[in-house]
């Protein structure tokens, strides 16, 4: 019978509850493979001396895992390095802080054939395989070499960056040849769709059918769809409510005697935006003197990447920042900015973004964003706070009824925050509602079943119907 198998860098075994410790993707992954019965493979996160291609096969709340431990040069290069130093900045436009070296881009394909090597056993004739990232680009093009012919579709959850800039890679070229081997390659926006058949139309000769969805090149062709991820727009609504959520709820309104809250909640990553963000706030700061002690930024910004040098440095240049900024403008029995490194469950999350004004949410560039969506889904209906959004968010094209603005601009993100203090309820309501009705509509599930319907075909009925007996 006909298996889904998943690969992703990194796996996340199902927990089984709803604690909050799991992500949007990692839950929609799940239920797909439960539904297929299908096989989670990737990289463990362990470190080994010596690459073995060993399996470790796990069972947990209906879903089989499967992973494997790198070498110390492979988690260098291909992770920290390729992946992590490469394409991420490069693909998130800051081409100034990308690293091209030869050491990283064969440590990359390295670990791909590695990957493809060991999972190729796994999959059988009529699976169907989805892999997940820019951290497996070419691994479809090496399962084809060892004469894979399953259909196999790739998720893209980061922008793809303009011809231009995707150019001064020197691999370019090749990488975007080896997406060629997949069935289907899906992303969030149209934005970044149309920014890879830019590039394999004008670079490589690729030619576009009419309806813009398929891509041919040589004896090749992929269908390209755009499908905006969303969250567990139900399981959110309902950690919103759980006991935790209320009592932080209470805790944050009983902490901010009476300010005004403006919450933002950011992994430490460039891409993010903190320091603009922090200096759109000191903007506002200077320009309303008179707000000053009426609101309060919590910022929250776990750690990342902390082996990787420009991660280092943002950490401390945020540090500095802040108390730049709290040591110009606080006073005795205030603070301006509160700025915590430290990660917290979702459901603590939901009551944190339930009492806050306004949510900040401001990348200069991302994928898709949703945290935007879950700020919206912890509002009370009858009162909700404002979302600020950086219009370089992938979420901002699906949720234009929220303050939209240049995350780049001081001014623009000062004259934000002072529109949502001052907005009536009446509009408030007006702003949120198509946004929650849309996260409930397109959410991570629905996101899921575009996707593998897709991917799937006509097979997607009948693999339905397995399931079922």
């Amino acid at each position: 019978m006909s298996r889904l198998i998943v690969i992703s860098n990194r796996v996340q075994a199902p927990t089984g509850s709803h604690s909050g410790a799991q992500g949007g993707l990692a839950v929609a992954l799940a239920a797909a493979l439960r539904e297929y019965r299908g096989i989670w493979f990737g990289w463990s996160g362990e470190q080994t001396d010596e690459f073995t291609g060993q399996i470790s096969l796990q069972r947990n709340d209906g879903v089989t895992t499967a992973t494997v431990d790198l070498e110390e040069q492979d988690i260098e290069e291909y992770y920290n390095g390729y992946a992590n130093r490469t394409l991420w900045p490069l693909f998130h436009y800051r081409i100034d802080l990308a690293e091209y070296e030869r050491g990283f881009a064969g440590g990359y394909q390295r670990v791909n054939e590695r990957f493809a090597e060991t999972v190729l056993p796994l999959i059988e004739p009529d699976d169907v395989v989805w892999i997940q990232d820019y951290h497996m680009i070419p691994l479809a093009a090496e399962l084809r070499k060892r004469d894979c012919r399953n259909r196999i579709g790739f998720f893209l959850h980061i922008p793809w960056p303009p011809r231009r800039l995707l150019s001064t890679l020197p691999e370019a070229e090749e990488l975007v040849r080896t997406l060629f081997a997949y069935d289907l390659i899906g992303f969030h926006t149209e934005e970044w769709l149309q920014s890879f058949t830019d590039y394999a139309t004008q670079e490589l000769g690729a030619t576009l059918d009419e309806a813009g969805r398929l891509l041919r090149l040589g004896d090749r062709e992929v269908q390209i769809m755009a499908c905006p991820i969303g969250i567990d727009a139900d399981e959110f609504i309902q950690a919103a409510r759980s006991p935790t959520a209320r009592l932080t709820f209470r805790q944050m309104r009983d902490s901010a005697v009476g300010r005004a809250m403006i919450v933002g909640v950011d992994r430490l990553d460039y891409s993010k935006g903190l320091e603009e963000r922090f200096l759109g706030y000191e903007r506002f700061l200077l320009e309303h003197p008179e707000e000053r002690k009426e609101v309060f930024l919590l910022q929250i910004a776990p750690p990342s990447r902390g082996t990787v040098e420009s991660y280092q440095k943002i950490r401390a240049d945020l540090e500095g920042l802040a108390g730049r900024i709290n040591g110009a403008y606080a006073d005795l029995d205030w603070v301006p900015i509160r700025y915590v490194n430290q990660g917290y469950a979702r459901d603590v999350l939901a009551g944190v973004y339930r009492a806050a004004k306004i949510g900040l949410v401001t990348p200069l560039r991302d994928g898709m964003n949703l945290v935007a969506k879950e700020y919206v889904a912890a509002q009370d209906p009858e009162d909700p706070g404002v979302l600020i959004l950086s219009r370089f968010a992938g979420a901002a094209a699906q949720m234009p009824s929220a303050l939209l603005v240049n995350p780049y601009s001081a001014e623009d993100m000062s004259d934000a925050i002072m529109q949502a203090l001052r907005m009536r309820r009446e509009e408030r309501i007006a702003r949120w509602r198509p946004m929650m009705d849309m996260i409930e509509r397109e959410d991570v599930l629905w996101w899921r079943q575009q996707f593998t319907h897709a991917l799937l075909g006509d097979r997607a009925v009948e693999l339905l119907q397995d399931s079922d007996q």
